[in-house]
């Protein structure tokens, strides 16, 4: 008997992770269909996407640029619309079977939480609505028939590593950083370093916003507390290596002391595949395959937590918990946006970062519209200190 083909509404297509999404799909025509594309601002190319996989539901998130996108498409069996609130509704349909979440930022929380209660499988690699609302989004996750299925390469290979195990024999989560640009640069030079510099990621092909992330280290900060959530272990037992190479994506260490580790090529199509694989089983590929006859050197050495102290604001904010996690989320993305355009320096992200978090008060169990303010009053103070240093 055939399987049935899954819908899968897309949200972020035409960023790095929604573009391997699609380049997924098409692999396996007779396993998913594009049923819904979403997009921010790349009118282009969502257009593209659009007339390429003729999904039932195109978005643009920007509703000034609806007319661009639904005059583009005018002659093909598409329903066009725009905003937010279009998302948030588009992903409860009953014809959505899985919710990719690839949207940058905070902006993924809301269409995610839909989701959610409307009993939807989600292959999450929107990692900010884990590390803004953690536990508001597991909670939701208990009371609902919706999986959770992580993209992240580093989530994958715990999620891998965890078939068949014990959560009560888990030692510890290992999760690897290939220490980014800047691994090597001393700290002394950082405040010289712009986006250009940042944006040259050693080994993964990325986003903007995530590569700078890579660079701060403040990415592996967000993994760490999506991982808290995903797996329910505590921020004090996971820990953080860098691994040069990126080809060890994450380890867990056991309590009677044998560590697994999942291994594979630094390439998100991987983590893509086996997620939208889930709960079924891997996808076979004739896509290239690791060779550890090239690799005869995997070398694994403590972060710097001095260099990139945003490490250590992810920790604190990890053990404080409430909404301090959204104030960093939020106060970073204002940061990275601001160091993009050249407008700040490198070490000015961590400064913004911890004095807008210092300035702001903590929810301990926030509400939605608790993150909702929170969210908006973190960045209307970030921006202020790129303005008014």
């Amino acid at each position: 008997m055939e399987s049935k083909i899954r819908n899968i509404a897309l949200l972020g297509s035409t960023g790095s992770i929604g573009r391997q999404t699609l380049d997924i799909i098409a692999e396996y025509p007779h396993l998913f269909k594009a049923h819904l594309l979403v997009a921010n601002t790349s009118t282009d190319l969502l257009i593209e996407q659009a007339r390429h996989f003729i999904p039932r539901q195109v978005i643009i998130g920007e509703s000034s640029l609806y007319a661009t996108v639904r005059d583009a498409l005018a002659d093909l069996p598409i329903e066009v619309m725009s905003g937010h609130q279009a998302i948030a509704d588009a992903v409860t349909a009953p014809e959505v079977d899985t919710v990719v979440t690839a949207m940058v930022g905070y902006s993924g929380l809301e269409s995610t939480i839909a989701a959610i209660g409307a009993g939807k499988d989600i292959a999450l690699a929107n990692k900010e609505t884990l590390v803004v609302a953690g536990e508001l989004i597991t909670g939701l996750l208990a009371h609902s028939s919706s999986h959770l299925y992580p993209v992240d390469s580093e989530h994958g290979a715990f999620y891998q590593c965890l078939v068949g195990e014990r959560m009560q024999d888990v030692d510890k989560l290992i999760l690897t950083a290939s220490g980014g640009p800047f691994r090597t640069t001393p700290k002394a030079e950082l405040a010289t370093k712009r986006a250009i510099d940042a944006l040259k990621h050693p080994n993964w092909s990325m986003g903007a916003k995530i590569t700078i992330d890579s660079a701060t280290m403040m990415n592996k900060g967000f993994e760490m507390l999506e991982a808290k959530w995903l797996f329910g272990v505590g921020h004090d037992r996971i820990e953080i290596v860098v691994h040069p190479q990126s080809i060890v994506h994450s380890m867990v260490e056991f309590c009677d002391g044998s560590v697994k580790a999942q291994l594979g090529l630094p390439d998100m199509h991987l983590p893509i595949r086996y997620a939208l694989g889930l709960p079924g089983g891997r996808l076979a590929t004739t896509g290239r395959k690791m060779s550890l006859t090239d690799y005869a050197s995997l070398t694994f050495e403590r972060p710097d937590f001095d260099k990139f102290p945003l490490l250590s604001t992810a920790y604190r904010a990890a053990e404080q918990g409430g909404t301090v996690p959204c104030m960093m989320n939020a106060a970073n993305e204002i940061a990275v946006a601001a160091y993009l355009r050249d407008a700040i320096g490198f070490t000015d992200i961590h400064r913004i970062v911890e004095t807008t978090i210092a300035q702001m008060g903590n929810v301990a169990h926030p509400t939605y519209d608790d993150y909702v303010q929170c969210n908006n009053e973190a960045r209307a103070r970030a921006m202020a200190l790129i303005t008014h240093p």
